[in-house]
C-alpha cells in the first residue's frame, strides 16, 4: 500500500509499458534469435566472424548513438520512414530488439554449440529428420541457454534510457518507461518516487538475475 501510494498514476502507466516493451522484445528475440544464433553456431562461413561482430555491437556501442542512427532510419528519408516507427511503441520495440540482440542471440549460440554433433547424428541414425532432431534433441538440451537469454533479454530491456530518449521520446502511455520516468523523478527533486522506482527496478533485476546464476549452480552440482 506504501509502494502504491508513492506512484502516480502515470508512473503506473509507464510501468506498464515498460513490462510490455520487455515482455514482447524478449518474445520477439527468442523467435527471430534462434535461426540466427543456430546459424552461428553451426557455419563455417568467412561471414560468421562480422554476423557476430554486428551482433555484439550493441554491447559497446553507446546507446545514444545507437539511438541517433536507428532515429534516422525511421526518420524522413530513411529506409523505415514510411512506416513511421519513429516515436510509436512499435519502433520503441525494434530499438529495443536491436539493444538487446546480444543479451539473447549469444547464449543461445553458445548452448547450441555446446550439444556438439554426437546427439544429432545418433537422432539422424535413427531416421529424424533435420526438424525432428531441433524440436526433439537441440531445443530440450538448450533449454537452460533459452532460461539465460530470455531472463538476460528482459532485464536488459528494463533499463533502457537511451535508446528510448533518442527514438520514443516521452509519450506517456505509448514510450515513456520506468528509465524515463526515474529520470523526471530526479529532475524535478522527487527523490521518493525516482527511490521508490529505481528500488524496485534494482530488486527486480537482481531476482532475474539470480534465476540465472541459481539455475547454473544446480546443473553444475546436479540433483
Amino acid at each position: 500500500m506504501m509502494a502504491e501510494s508513492m506512484l502516480n498514476a502515470s508512473d503506473l502507466q509507464a510501468l506498464w509499458v515498460t513490462l510490455q516493451l520487455a515482455g514482447l522484445s524478449t518474445l520477439f528475440l527468442l523467435v527471430l534469435g534462434t535461426p540466427l544464433a543456430w546459424w552461428l553456431a553451426r557455419t563455417h562461413s568467412r561471414l560468421r566472424a562480422p554476423v557476430e561482430a554486428l551482433v555484439a555491437l550493441p554491447l559497446v556501442l553507446p546507446p545514444t548513438v545507437l539511438g541517433f542512427y536507428l532515429l534516422l532510419a525511421m526518420g524522413p528519408g530513411g529506409p523505415l520512414a514510411g512506416l513511421s516507427l519513429a516515436f510509436t511503441f512499435a519502433g520503441l520495440l525494434l530499438g529495443s530488439m536491436v539493444y538487446s540482440l546480444p543479451f539473447v542471440v549469444q547464449p543461445l549460440r553458445d548452448a547450441f554449440a555446446a550439444i556438439g554433433e554426437q546427439p544429432l547424428e545418433m537422432a539422424a541414425c535413427l531416421g529424424a529428420s533435420p526438424v525432428d532432431r531441433f524440436c526433439s534433441v537441440v531445443l530440450p538440451l538448450a533449454r537452460p541457454g533459452y532460461v539465460t537469454a530470455s531472463v538476460l533479454g528482459f532485464a536488459h530491456t528494463l533499463g533502457e534510457f537511451g535508446v528510448v530518449l533518442m527514438i520514443g521520446g516521452n509519450i506517456p502511455g505509448e514510450t515513456r518507461v520506468l528509465s524515463i520516468a526515474v529520470y523526471e523523478h530526479v529532475e524535478a527533486l522527487d527523490y521518493a518516487r525516482a527511490h521508490t522506482l529505481a528500488a524496485g527496478l534494482l530488486i527486480l533485476s537482481f531476482a532475474l538475475l539470480l534465476v540465472v546464476y541459481t539455475s547454473r549452480f544446480r546443473r553444475r552440482v546436479g540433483p
